[in-house]
């Protein structure tokens, strides 16, 4: 354990941020040790997707649970959208779902992205109660009422389309004013057919389109909307699934965003697919794999850089549309998919990992800065490996290790809670094992150890966490076995 240097080290954005879908209607929330130790790094940002009705005489009951006897048909026919239930708000608390989930997120160097659908009659101070809500999670994601000019959800029913399009302006406003670290994301259904000149309703919501910080659609290369209420099969009399080509998908998916910075009056604002996969119960899982890694390299091939981020859905399904599906004898066992090797090789790719820049060398004590997980502040350890380790670990002691930190090695990343005293970091070895000398760096990051943003501060709390790092931690590198 010899003497170690120090650099300032910048992390910012991908050409491509990849986040990922985690809990739905299909699923249920899959916590992030276990998915960074599955894929070997964080996300941009996870997606978390609820529903807030709450003049509804069921609320704040799962609506499927408060309605399990009625008939269902179909996934969309309950009272209210069957995702879980926004406990916040008006009168709520904040600590239950999704906050104890969000704080999990962020300690893992990652953004939010919160999906919720929600009551389109809803007075200001339920919007300002959800604002209220958000101001100490730094750089989240808020995406309103999505799908939004589709027929199947709640809001949809209960409100003509201009009166959607008019309540997320209107939420877009309050949003903005009560919680300046929140970016909201418009989600139409954008361009349907190849032959479209409009997006779907794009008039309807072209001044909601203005007021958003973020555009979107939801693309699936395939999908079987009716599950889990039949089997897709060829002869089923209502066809309840679909598939199409990866060319056909990626060229609506451009068209929208052509047409959304057209609504924007050339202002190119981020585009994101927020709900993209293609669904095994059509493909199978083999092809399933190779769509979206065809799909990735489409778009690394692309000269104009249209897509700002994707996000998988999902991380472990029920049905075909996860990395995992859920063992159906214990939930919280999951089962790989083919998908899940190929997408971790997708997310592993430079075009699709977050930017890194290594700076001059510094002396400590050092303040770190976690801005999210496009734009942080962290320290780079340089050392020199005389061939593939046998043992690589990173220890801290008293004066670190109350820190919450992710440490990346090699490609690998890892995930240090506060207390822990050792991370073995020999797993970043073992399928990039080294072939003789070299030369990389050891990375610090520190993200916020409760999950929030501090108010004391200062006057940038709401977007930074800052955390002192007074002493490095002591590296054991050996190439023998202990004898």
């Amino acid at each position: 354990m010899s003497e170690l240097t120090v650099k300032a080290l910048h992390m910012g954005p991908a050409q491509c941020a990849v986040d990922l879908g985690d809990g739905s209607e299909r699923g249920e929330y899959v916590d992030q040790d276990y998915i960074l130790q599955k894929l070997g790094r964080p996300h941009r940002a996870i997606n978390l997707m609820y529903c807030y009705y709450p003049k509804d005489k069921e609320w704040p009951q799962r609506i499927s649970e408060a309605c399990k006897d009625m008939d269902i048909s179909f996934q969309w026919d309950f009272p209210y959208d069957d995702y879980f239930t926004y406990k916040g708000g008006l009168n709520g608390t904040r600590e239950d779902e999704p906050f104890t989930y969000m704080r999990d997120i962020r300690k893992h160097g990652q953004d939010i992205l919160l999906t919720i659908t929600m009551d389109p009659t809803l007075t200001d101070d339920h919007i300002i109660a959800i604002a209220n809500d958000l101001k100490t999670f730094g750089r989240i994601k808020l995406r309103i009422n999505h799908e939004a000019t589709g027929d199947w959800f709640s809001f949809n029913k209960r409100a003509s389309y201009e009166e959607v399009a008019a309540f997320f302006v209107h939420c877009c406003e309050i949003i903005h004013r009560e919680a300046p670290n929140v970016e909201v994301i418009i989600c139409l259904d954008g361009c349907k057919e190849l032959e479209d000149e409009k997006m779907e309703k794009e008039d309807i919501f072209a001044e909601a389109s203005r007021a958003a910080d973020i555009v979107s659609v939801d693309r699936y290369m395939a999908l079987h909307w009716g599950w889990p209420y039949d089997v897709a099969e060829p002869e089923l009399e209502w066809k309840s699934f679909a598939r199409y080509s990866v060319d056909k998908i990626y060229t609506l998916g451009k068209r929208s965003y052509e047409r959304y910075t057209l609504l924007n009056n050339g202002k190119k604002k981020p585009m994101v697919l927020s709900e993209f996969n293609a669904d095994g119960d059509v493909t199978g899982p083999y092809e399933q794999a190779q769509m979206l890694k065809d799909f990735c390299e489409r778009l690394k091939a692309d000269d104009e850089k249209w897509l700002s981020a994707f996000t998988l859905y999902q991380m472990r399904d029920r049905g075909r549309l996860g990395l995992e599906i859920e063992d159906p004898n214990n939930s919280e066992v999951g089962i790989e998919q083919p998908i899940l090797g190929t997408y971790r090789e997708i997310i592993h790719d430079d075009y699709f990992s977050p930017s890194m820049e290594e700076k001059e060398n510094i002396s400590l004590p050092v303040t770190l800065r976690w801005g999210g997980a496009e734009d942080a502040d962290g320290v780079a350890i340089p050392l020199h490996f005389e061939k593939n380790p046998v043992f690589c670990e990173v220890y801290f002691e008293e004066e670190n290790i109350k820190m919450n930190l992710m440490i990346e090695i090699n490609g690998h990343w890892f995930y240090k809670a506060p207390g822990v005293k050792c991370i073995d970091l020999m797993s970043a070895f073992f399928k990039k094992p080294l072939g003789g000398e070299a030369d990389m760096s050891l990375k610090l990051f520190a993200p916020p150890a409760t999950g929030e943003n501090d108010p004391a501060q200062g006057e940038d709390w709401q977007t930074n966490y800052y955390t002192e790092l007074k002493v490095l931690p002591k590296i054991r590198i050996r190439y023998e076995a202990i004898v």
